[in-house]
């Protein structure tokens, strides 16, 4: 995600947007000041979401990051960025199963359940911390550049590529040995980094070249470049490999491009809450939700290869953050702070 800085700044703008979201949007309902952390809130009327429960977490109340759903285990893991900590949740339990401490400013998070690996990308000391699925230590830390961010994992390769957004370059890292590679040269801000299955390649989004790169893992070369026409600020980046379809986030003009991958073209532009951040996607149900850091979350069908808006509207503070279990459908959105807590609110589609 993006730098500290911009985050402090555009936070000030959001608040005043959300400000204006709220007076404007009378059937947006926002949690009560007395609501307890597992009490459940109704999200905004225009959102087939309906709040299950919210669970309290551990670490304090700070800022929350990528998410990574291991269907195999029923785990989902979370980047607490502001917390210098991976949280670990039993989605079939619903707790807290553990922490994995000392990530500091921890930002991009993987599982690899084929490898029992869970990679997280600590920007506070620019590198990729590698840890045991089983025993949650870290084995290992690999420099991965300046200000790591995203990371993908190549599995035919077994690479681990890692998002270096100040570098402006993809790191390369042995899934095997845990030694760096090589580092990918990008010419801009490298944004989210995706592994497109079905290809075996991995795709980056590029900042200041409003572009998406394609990678080969096997020479780790660029082998292609185009152009997110109608994008600023790309960054957020989710791949259905399936019907060979891209979607980027766009954060400075909160746009969402639709990119198809077998013509290497841009399909749609499509707007979305102001700043957008991460993206999940559902297989089952085809649904695709757009998280931002207003609040805002965007929620799109998949039909015919292109996308329809199904709903979209003020979910909660700092809801920036989204992951599904495609298994039950549920949708996890980690809060900062709700009544001075931390807590995981999860949610269900209402129309399905």
């Amino acid at each position: 995600m993006r730098s500290e800085k911009a985050t402090s700044i555009i936070t000030l703008i959001v608040l005043g947007l959300g400000a204006l979201l709220i007076a404007c949007a009378t059937s947006h309902t926002q949690p009560t000041a007395n609501a307890q952390p597992n009490q459940p809130v109704t999200p905004s009327s225009s959102l087939p979401l309906r709040v299950l429960t919210d669970v309290p977490l551990t670490g304090g109340t700070t800022r929350f990051d990528y998410q990574s759903f291991d269907s195999s285990s029923g785990r989902l893991y979370i980047a607490h960025l502001g917390s210098d900590l991976m949280t670990v949740f039993d989605v079939n339990k619903q707790i807290v199963i553990g922490d994995v401490k000392d990530l500091k400013r921890v930002h991009g998070v993987l599982a690899a359940p084929a490898l029992h690996r869970i990679y997280a990308s600590a920007t506070g000391t620019n590198e990729l911390a590698v840890i045991d699925d089983q025993s949650l230590s870290v084995i290992a830390r690999v420099p991965a550049g300046d200000y790591p961010d995203g990371v993908a994992y190549a599995s035919k390769a077994n690479k681990i590529y890692v998002s270096d957004l100040h570098g402006k370059t993809d790191t390369v890292i042995d899934a095997k040995t845990n030694q760096r590679v090589t580092t990918i040269a990008l010419g801009g801000g490298a944004g989210n980094s995706q592994y497109d299955s079905e290809a075996d390649r991995i795709f980056v989004t590029v900042d200041g070249r409003e572009e998406l790169a394609e990678i080969d893992p096997n020479t780790d070369q660029v082998v292609g470049r185009y152009p997110l026409t109608g994008c600023k600020g790309s960054h957020g980046l989710l791949i259905d490999s399936e019907h060979r379809l891209a979607f980027a986030a766009c954060e400075d003009n909160s746009k969402l491009v639709v990119f198809d991958l077998e013509t290497k073209k841009a399909t749609a532009v499509l707007a979305v809450g102001a700043d957008p951040d991460v993206l999940a996607f559902d297989p089952g149900l085809h649904r695709l939700y757009v998280s931002a850091e207003s609040g805002v979350i965007s929620i799109f069908d998949e039909r015919d290869r292109s996308l329809q808006k199904v709903g979209e509207g003020l979910f909660a503070p700092n809801a920036h953050s989204v992951a599904v279990d495609p298994g039950t459908h549920r949708v996890y959105f980690p809060l900062q702070n709700i009544n001075g807590k931390p807590v995981l609110r999860i949610a269900l589609p209402s129309d399905k």
